[in-house]
Parts: structure tokens; C-alpha cells; sequence
């Protein structure tokens, strides 16, 4: 492991505080719903759906009842909502059947019942109740191929919500005529509530055509009777002018944005100004690290667009086209590509990770940079640039000891990323 230094311990506190702000038992309370003449029935899905929960009962004057589902390893104890856990990012059997309790829970309910929906980021493959005729074994396969391929989470979740029988609004009007009552903590670029667990409860405004559309771009192969489904539009999602969706409520708790601030308001009171470059940043992760290389390399050098010593924050979801065999993530992956780029510069330090405390499928939410950590790579014989095409960054910053584990965080707002640039390059 690197040498501890002030300026790592900056940035896990930063990256701390992101996650502590994006936490449901500071976000939930404010926006709770009035009890309804009828039942609260709580149900929902994501890596933070279980906290959520938690913080449901202990604010809630009345009785409710109800189920969530989440990833393995992210369950809360709950006394009245029951806490199921299933697989991620690829779903499983168990995501399946959680998916069908959920829908039958809400079945039969009255106008004068509310529906309270958690959902967050995750809640797509754990809520994995396919369409008639395809398999959970047919989705395992997309699932793979989609996040393999390089497509952005909103295409990813467009082909989702045409091949399920509860996202795309499909789970909200299956509660009509209860009221629907969803609150989100949003992982995606935009914080559009279609994209967040791909929409369970909202009206979906894209088409099979469109889903098709993105499984051509990508090349992926569709079996015979998926690829019918969508050729056909019988995987037609729920519409937002859907009458069974009318006076339902949609409200964002927590996003990546808050987040950022949060992290923001750490470096400013340790006297390093912040300077937050977007919250919705997309694109291949080697690629924004290479860009955010260039911009740190500018900073230092020239004082443009900002002076030295500054942290610049960014969030969203960028992409991995996987070709290697490595183990990694999108977030080590930038990581990996910055450094190769900054090359060695001094004075430049950088953390990225995934709020949730998983980047990949690996159990590390992501890693630290140091100046140094190119010549700690070659002189135990890696290849920086080997481990970058072989898509190994959890390979690379673990044998460096430089991985950042946070174990589960209970919520999730996408990305993380900071790069404290502490001088001026010596001239």
C-alpha cells in the first residue's frame, strides 16, 4: 500500500461525505407521503431499497406492510416490511421471485390505499420479472451482452423496459387504482425517473423500435423469440398518458448532484477549492480519463481554467467496452487511464469509486492515484498500459494496495471522481 499522505485521506473523506449525504435516513423522512384512509403497503427495489425501507418504518406514524428487494449483502432488519435479497448486476432466481411477490402484493388494492415505491440504482436486475415467453435465463444472457457491449445505462434500461413485465410503468398501473407514491434515489446521468431501476412505476415514452434500434447498433443477438417480441410490439411498455398512472407522484430524494456538494463542502473547509465539472458525465472511461488528464495537466500547468491547489469533482456513469480478461469496473478503469496519461506528473493525487461500494462485480468501490503509482507498478513488474487493455483495473491498483474498499454503503449514486491537483508544475 502506498504511504498514507494527506492529501489520500482528502479524498476518502470527500468521497465519504458523498456517500453520507446520498444515506435514506437523511433523505426519506421529508418526503413521506400523509397516511392514506386505507393501507400503506411499502414495496420497492435497488441497493438501497432495504435502507430505505428502515427508514420508512422508523418515521411512519401509522401501520404498513410490504416487501423491497435488494443486492446480496445490502440487507437492513426491518420489523414490518420484509427484506429479500437477490443478484447483481446479472439477475437471478431469486430476483425473479422477488419481482412476482412484489406485483401480487399489489394486486387487489383499493383507491383509498397508497402505494409507497423505493427505488434506487441496482433495482433493474434485482427486479427481474421478464415478459411471457422470455426466460430468466434469455435475460441473463442480455444482461451480459448489454453491459459488456459499451451502451450507456439509458439505452441499456430502454431494452430492459421492453423485455420486463414490471418496469416501464408496468408496475404502477398493476397498483391501480391505488396511489403511487414513488420515491427515487437516482443513479443515473440526468436523474430522469425512467432510467432509475428502469421505471418501474413511471410511463415509458420509448418504443420496441427503439430497443430494437440499440440491440442492432450494438450487434448484440437476440434469440428468435425475444427479437419477435420487439419486432411485433407486444413488449410495449406503459405509456405516461396511461390513465392508470394519473395522479401518481414521482419524487427524487437523493441524486448525484447532492453528493458531489457534499464532497464539495469537505475540500472547501480543508482549504483546497472544489470545482464540480458536471454530475452527468458519460463516455467510455478511458477516454474521460484521458480527458480528465489534459484538463488536470492545464491546471497545473498553464493555471486554466482554474489555479492550483483545486479538486475537480465530476459523477455519472461512463461505460466499459470489456476486451480483456482483467478484473475491473468503470471507475478503476478511469482511474488506470489517468494515470497513464498524467504519466508520473507530480503533485496530481485522484480517487474514483461507485457510491454504491462496488465498481464491477468486484467487492472494491474503486481505488486511489498517487504520483508515484506508475513507477510502483513497473518496479513490481506490471505494465501500466497492458493492464489498461487488458481491462484489469482492480488488478493493477490491488497489487498496489491502493484499492478503496468501503464495504456495502446502503445507497447509490453513481460515480465518484476527484483529482486534487496540489501545485503548479515547477518551471
Amino acid at each position: 500500500m502506498s504511504t498514507p499522505t494527506p492529501q489520500r485521506e482528502l479524498l476518502q473523506r470527500m468521497f465519504q461525505a458523498a456517500i453520507d449525504a446520498a444515506q435514506p435516513a437523511h433523505c426519506i423522512p421529508a418526503c413521506l407521503p400523509p397516511p392514506p384512509k386505507g393501507r400503506l403497503v411499502v414495496i420497492g427495489a435497488g441497493k438501497a431499497s432495504a435502507a430505505m425501507a428502515k427508514a420508512v418504518e422508523d418515521n411512519w406514524p401509522g401501520p404498513l406492510s410490504g416487501l423491497v428487494v435488494t443486492r446480496y449483502g445490502y440487507s437492513v432488519p426491518c420489523e414490518r416490511i420484509e427484506i429479500v435479497e437477490a443478484a447483481h448486476p446479472v439477475p437471478d432466481a431469486a430476483g425473479l421471485a422477488a419481482a412476482r411477490r412484489i406485483r401480487d402484493t399489489v394486486a387487489g388494492l383499493s383507491a383509498d390505499d397508497t402505494v409507497l415505491c423505493l427505488i434506487s440504482g441496482g433495482g433493474s436486475a434485482l427486479l427481474a420479472l421478464p415478459l411471457d415467453g422470455i426466460t430468466l435465463e434469455d435475460k441473463q444472457q442480455i444482461a451480459r451482452d448489454l453491459l459488456k457491449c459499451g451502451a450507456t445505462i439509458g439505452e441499456i434500461n430502454c431494452v430492459r423496459r421492453h423485455l420486463s413485465a414490471v418496469k416501464g410503468g408496468r408496475l404502477g398501473a398493476a397498483c391501480h387504482p391505488a396511489k403511487v407514491v414513488t420515491l427515487l434515489i437516482s443513479d443515473v446521468p440526468g436523474d430522469h425517473p425512467g432510467d432509475i431501476a428502469s421505471g418501474p412505476t413511471v410511463g415509458d415514452a420509448t418504443t420496441c423500435e427503439d430497443a430494437l434500434a440499440i440491440i442492432r447498433r450494438y450487434g448484440i443477438e437476440l434469440p428468435p423469440h425475444v427479437h419477435a417480441i420487439l419486432e411485433h410490439g407486444s413488449g410495449e411498455s406503459v405509456k405516461p398518458d396511461d390513465p392508470r398512472l394519473r395522479g401518481n407522484e414521482t419524487r427524487i430524494v437523493a441524486a448525484p448532484q447532492l453528493a458531489l456538494e457534499a464532497a464539495a463542502s469537505v475540500a472547501r473547509e480543508a482549504g483546497v477549492t472544489p470545482y464540480i465539472l458536471g454530475d452527468s458525465i458519460e463516455g467510455e472511461a478511458r477516454d474521460v480519463g484521458k480527458v480528465m488528464a489534459a484538463i488536470a495537466r492545464q491546471v497545473q500547468l498553464r493555471g486554466q481554467p482554474f489555479s492550483a491547489p483545486c479538486v475537480l469533482i465530476s459523477g455519472g456513469e461512463t461505460t466499459v467496452t470489456v476486451r480483456g480478461q482483467g478484473r475491473g469496473g468503470r471507475n478503476v478503469e478511469f482511474l488506470l487511464a489517468l494515470g497513464v496519461a498524467l504519466d508520473g506528473a507530480a503533485g496530481i493525487h485522484a480517487l474514483a469509486g461507485d457510491t454504491d461500494g462496488v465498481d464491477g462485480q468486484d467487492e472494491v468501490a474503486g481505488a486511489y492515484l498517487a504520483p508515484d503509482s506508475l513507477a510502483r507498478a513497473w518496479a513490481l513488474g506490471m505494465r501500466p498500459k497492458d493492464s489498461l487493455d487488458d481491462n484489469d483495473g482492480h488488478g493493477f491498483f490491488g497489487a498496489l494496495g491502493d484499492a478503496v474498499v468501503t464495504g456495502p454503503t446502503l445507497t447509490n449514486v453513481n460515480d465518484f471522481r476527484a483529482i486534487l491537483v496540489t501545485v503548479p508544475a515547477a518551471t
